[in-house]
């Protein structure tokens, strides 16, 4: 799915359909999906809030005459004609008319989505009374980028014993100490310490990580008594890791479950996760944290 910027809903009694914006390629693109009903999109209109020049509008029955914004006409920057109106021997095969769940992708004419405000839907052969809509939409939704959880320390784990501890394969932490007398691996100054980054340059020509090696993968962090603690973990499938996309891939499945089950999002993780380590597995943890300064191998 396309990270969406900007999300416009419509809604009446047997129709309803949502318009998501976003940018790929350089081009600014509207997914128009069904969610209620079905209609036949006809034509496009869009705009910023300020209604000021002349307004674009479609001649014949894809105009959008008498639409108004409380109570303020509206001037509309663009308009773009996509069907006529009418079926045909098409029926709804017809390529602008969407059953519900349908998606429509079109490109619009603008080169920044900060200059569409306003979004507007010329449509016929709809499941409403009138059986045709001139809808207007505002105040879109602006969905916020989930903030992807960063971590102390990544262990990459070629082996674990019996009660999970690491027993072979590779550390990362998110910093290099000063001094490094172990030659500590650490990603690059500046990198965000997410487990795509950790991924990545474990993959790296500098690390020489092999995924298909890998049994599973743990979070470290150290907490206020310098004791190193997992907070998070998972597993290889049986038949091990083929590519990078699927150690990702797994590493989402197994944050999604957590958040799930724990109710809490990516971004707190590591707050909401207090591990009450027993005795042995505690020490064990506190020998890491002294002999992690090194590349298991």
């Amino acid at each position: 799915m396309p990270d969406y910027a900007k999300i416009f809903t419509y809604e009446v009694e047997g129709l309803s359909y949502t318009v998501s914006l976003y940018e790929e390629d350089g081009k600014i693109l509207a997914d128009i999906t069904l969610t209620e009903g079905s209609m036949d999109v006809n034509a496009l209109y869009y705009g910023d809030d300020e209604f000021s020049g002349t307004s674009e509008n479609l001649s014949g029955p894809l105009n959008l005459n008498g639409t108004s914004l409380e109570g303020e006409k509206i001037q509309w920057d663009d308009a773009v004609a996509l069907s006529d109106p009418g079926l045909g021997s098409e029926g709804d095969e017809k390529e602008t008319y969407l059953h519900e769940g349908d998606t429509l992708t079109v490109e619009l004419g603008v080169e920044s989505l900060d200059e569409v405000d306003i979004f507007g839907i010329r449509a016929t052969s709809t499941t409403t009374e009138d059986g045709s809509i001139k809808a207007v939409s505002d105040d879109p939704e602006e969905p916020v980028d989930p903030v992807e959880p960063t971590y102390e320390k990544v262990f990459f784990g070629w082996e674990f014993s019996e009660t999970g501890e690491p027993l072979s394969g590779t550390w990362i932490l998110d910093q290099e100490p000063d001094p490094n007398p172990y030659g500590v691996t650490a990603l690059p100054e500046g990198t965000e310490p997410t487990f795509e980054n950790y991924l990545s340059y474990y993959a790296s020509d500098t690390v020489w990580g092999d995924v298909d090696l890998l049994e599973g993968v743990a979070f470290y962090e150290t907490d206020e008594n310098g004791t190193l603690q997992e907070v998070f973990r998972f597993d290889a499938p049986e038949a091990g890791f083929q590519s990078t996309e699927e150690v990702l891939d797994a590493y989402y499945s197994a944050l999604d479950a957590y958040e799930a089950e724990s109710g809490t999002d990516g971004a707190d993780l590591l707050a909401a996760l207090s591990i009450d380590m027993d005795p042995e597995a505690e020490a064990t943890a506190e020998e890491f944290s002294e002999a992690d300064d090194y590349e298991f191998v």
